[in-house]
């Protein structure tokens, strides 16, 4: 065989054209395994020149853009997309305002009469003598109630991205992301839970002057034993939800994170109610149990640790990941400071029962929106690509709610929801009668004003809180949700309390007298 200069020579002299092929072409089916070079030989078995240009095409992006953008395939490094990628996992159906909604309404309600639930036995574990004689147990309850949203929610939108990019796709893929994720939500809510029980004890302290040991363990050991068992529980029917709904074909982003949080208030609440009430029974004739139940679950932290950082997957949450939820649960502690101050005033005690519904609705809706708009931007790339997808100024209103793009769509359609799923959870409440809180007019109006107000806000945070976070080389998954969460726990307990005193001041005092 002659030499290549001599090889192109005599091609050029006897007007042969040169092939050009893809380097996708040169691929085998066997995966990773490049054609030989005696595939391309000429007629009289010389050699011919093949002039390979190269082909990129974003796999992420491919992956995933059917689920959510509806002009086309789209690739992030190159116009030049190969058809002969193989097979790809199956992707969710292109998405309008009717089939977003459709998705979401089911979960949504679903998630709503948990919130009804726990709101249910909030009203009437307000009344048991742990929650008279240990007040700072209120505190505990939006900061809970928060980590479970925030630690699951997040592990919901991680696991939404990571099945519509397809990094779940085979059982090896698949346990990986389990296992690691699911000791990753361990540490999380052992710390968390423990700082949270710390948290309540100062804001109980600060404004009475008074502190007791033995109520600061129950507090530590109700919280941490809560927090531990309702991760364990809520992550793996999470897991299952996610798995589920992509062999069905549906968008994890639209179900994953309100069914999250169907059982997850109820559950988290009752743990808490019967721990602690537990635990308090037993702090005269046996006080060395609130201690040792607090040290056991400690004392499994170095296991969970050890799984989180073999997994590459969860390495680096397990690193950077506890600003969010710190001061998420820092600021979910403040909504519940609220809380202790405003139920334990007679007149205020039906605010209890309504407290977790428009909590739970707010950062429900929030956290879908922010798990579609962080999935939708995985599509262009990784945290700190420099995209039009990722402005990193302050969106304006219109932008954010009246666009055509389909997160502004998917916003619409997720504030439309608030009004008329409200007023279903209200109906259930009243027709349950629970509470102390009579459904008048001028209540219903003020109670719907706060629920919009708060979605509205949150929404709108959500679409620059997710932007800002990219732009900065952060994974929204990770850190946009435990915010969004606690600050839909902070606004919503701050605007129903403000609610109800003023439905007090203007007389209107059917909807808010106690028992």
């Amino acid at each position: 065989m002659s030499s290549k200069p001599e090889q192109k020579e005599t091609h050029q002299a006897n007007g042969a054209v040169l092939p050009i092929v893809p380097v996708d072409c040169l691929i085998s089916p066997d995966r990773g395994q490049l054609v030989e070079p005696s595939d391309f030989l000429g007629p009289d078995g010389d050699g011919v020149e093949v002039v390979v240009l190269e082909s990129r095409a974003n796999a992420k992006g491919v992956r995933e853009e059917d689920a959510l953008l509806e002009n086309g395939s789209q690739s992030n490094e190159s116009d030049d997309t190969s058809t002969d990628r193989g097979p790809e996992p199956a992707s969710p159906l292109k998405e309008t305002s009717f089939s977003i909604g459709l998705q979401v309404l089911f979960p949504f309600l679903l998630a709503g009469f948990g919130t009804v639930a726990a709101g249910m036995v909030l009203d009437i574990v307000q009344h048991w003598d742990v929650f008279k004689y240990v007040t700072e147990v209120f505190i505990l309850v939006p900061a809970l109630l928060g980590l479970k949203g925030n630690l699951e929610m997040t592990l919901a939108s991680r696991l939404s991205t990571a099945a519509n990019i397809g990094q779940m796709d085979t059982p090896k893929e698949l346990w990986r992301m389990i296992t690691g994720n699911m000791a990753l939500i361990q540490v999380q809510a052992t710390v968390v839970g423990f700082l949270a029980s710390i948290a309540a004890v100062i804001f109980g302290w600060i404004p009475d002057g008074h502190f007791s040991i033995d109520h600061a363990v129950l507090l530590c050991a109700s919280s941490v034993a809560t927090a531990f068992i309702a991760s364990l529980v809520l992550g793996m029917i999470m897991i299952g939800v996610i798995i589920g709904s992509r062999k069905m074909g549906i968008n994890p982003d639209n179900v994953a994170t309100p069914i999250a949080a169907s059982l997850g208030d109820l559950i988290t609440l009752a743990l808490l109610s019967g721990i602690s009430w537990g635990l308090y029974k037993e702090l005269e004739s046996k006080a060395y149990v609130n201690p040792l139940v607090c040290a056991f679950f400690i004392a499994l932290l170095p296991i969970w640790i050890i799984i989180a950082k073999k997994n590459a997957a969860t390495r680096e949450v397990l690193y950077s990941g506890w600003e969010p939820v710190i001061i998420a649960m820092a600021i979910s502690s403040v909504g519940g400071l609220i809380l202790d101050r405003t139920v334990s005033d007679p007149n205020f005690a039906g605010m209890a029962v309504f407290t977790p519904v428009i909590n739970g609705v707010g950062g429900n809706l929030v956290a879908v929106q922010a798990s579609r708009i962080s999935t939708y931007l995985h599509m262009s790339g990784m945290p700190g690509d420099s995209s039009e997808t990722a402005p990193r100024k302050c969106p304006s209103p219109c932008s954010t709610f009246f666009s055509s793009d389909v997160n502004s769509r998917s916003a619409r359609v997720l504030f439309l929801l608030v009004v008329p799923g409200h007023l279903v959870f209200l109906y259930t409440i009243s027709s349950m009668q629970g509470g102390h809180t009579t459904l008048t007019l001028i209540f219903i109006v003020f109670y719907m004003t706060a629920a919009l107000l708060q979605v509205l806000i949150l929404l709108y945070i959500a679409d620059w809180m997710v932007h800002w976070m990219w732009g900065r080389d952060l994974d929204p998954d990770n850190f946009s949700i435990p915010y969004l969460t606690a600050l839909g726990d902070l606004i919503g307990t701050g605007l129903l309390a403000l609610s109800f005193h003023i439905l007090w001041l203007i007389g209107d005092r059917d909807s808010d007298v106690g028992d």
